[in-house]
């Protein structure tokens, strides 16, 4: 089956918007153009709380300009943001529900202690990712402000554009390479994408644990980041003792590779192996082939592939 049309995804982020254009079918989908415009210095400021675009005109005609150059009649978008404009988890509930909203009511109520947003301007969605063995129900939960997330909305409408979908770096790195972790039974997927370092573990191509942190200004060869990749990997070993994780994947920027690779390998005890974006979309003839240049597109081909 092919596409009804071609997507586009955008990704956001403290140096500029890119834009990439998907094609193909779903088994092998096709960039084929990307386009990329930098933001001036402090255009953008992420945060939970509060407004993330400090210098609007100039937001929306980096926009238009990244836009442009897919050369495309498609208005719809999907979005990527930094994790760090949203708070992500997985947790366990134990009542039922016989309704989205009754979920959703559930759910608030049982992070209403530990939600740092107020409750009136909280946007909150949720999927059940599986039922443990006790019966709990095992949710996978995003957490934004409706303020933050509705000036993106409105400056995207500014640039004569559809928001489809908002979400963040880490899901869509994750539906990208959804393929390849859905083979096995056990694995961790480490990312460093940005300023983000994520771990993911997924156990039959569900998510059991996700984790991320801003590391700004932290170099992949600075001690803090294997810090926070060990700690991580502790951290999921303490919750889940009975799994045995055979699987380590990662994705970095092609300099950054050796060295990560060295530091999963003294954290797990295992080869890590590397995920490139060129390995999973075929370029098309406008589009760049080589991993260097379409790393750094990943989270936005990731967006356009949830929106197709």
């Amino acid at each position: 089956m092919l596409f009804s049309s071609n997507t586009i995804g955008v990704e956001i982020s403290q140096q500029g918007v890119t834009c990439a254009l998907t094609g193909g079918t779903p088994a092998s989908p096709r960039v084929e153009r990307v386009g990329y415009a930098p933001l001036a210095p402090k255009t953008l400021h992420f945060s939970l709380r509060e407004p993330n675009i400090l210098e609007p005109e100039n937001f929306v005609a980096s926009l238009q300009s990244s836009y442009n150059l897919l050369n495309s009649r498609a208005e719809r978008v999907a979005v990527s943001l930094p994790d760090s404009v949203c708070k992500i988890m997985l947790f366990d509930l134990d009542s039922r529900f016989k309704s989205r909203s009754e979920a959703l009511d559930l759910i608030r109520w049982k992070l209403k202690k530990s939600i740092p947003l107020e409750t009136a301007d909280t946007h909150l969605d949720y999927q059940q990712v599986a039922v443990r063995e006790n019966g709990d129900l095992a949710l996978l939960v995003a957490i934004a402000s409706r303020t933050v997330i509705s000036q993106y909305e409105d400056l995207i409408v500014k640039a004569k554009l559809s928001p489809a979908r908002i979400d963040c770096n880490t899901f869509n790195i994750c539906r990208l390479f959804d393929r390849r972790i859905s083979l096995q039974e056990d694995c961790i997927l480490v990312s460093f994408y940005g300023s983000t370092l994520s771990v993911v573990a997924f156990v039959d191509g569900t998510p059991e644990f996700i984790r991320s942190k801003e590391l700004y200004d932290t170099h992949p060869s600075d001690s803090r980041f294997y810090m926070e990749i060990n700690s991580s990997i502790l951290v999921y070993k303490e919750r889940f003792p009975e799994r045995s994780v055979r699987t380590v994947f990662f994705i970095a920027q092609p300099e950054a590779v050796q060295g990560i690779k060295e530091m999963l390998l003294e954290a797990t005890g295992l080869t890590a192996v590397l995920l490139e974006t060129k390995g999973v979309v075929a370029p098309g003839n406008s589009a760049p082939a080589d991993q260097s240049r379409l790393f750094s597109c990943t989270a936005a081909i990731g967006a356009a592939l949830r929106h197709s």
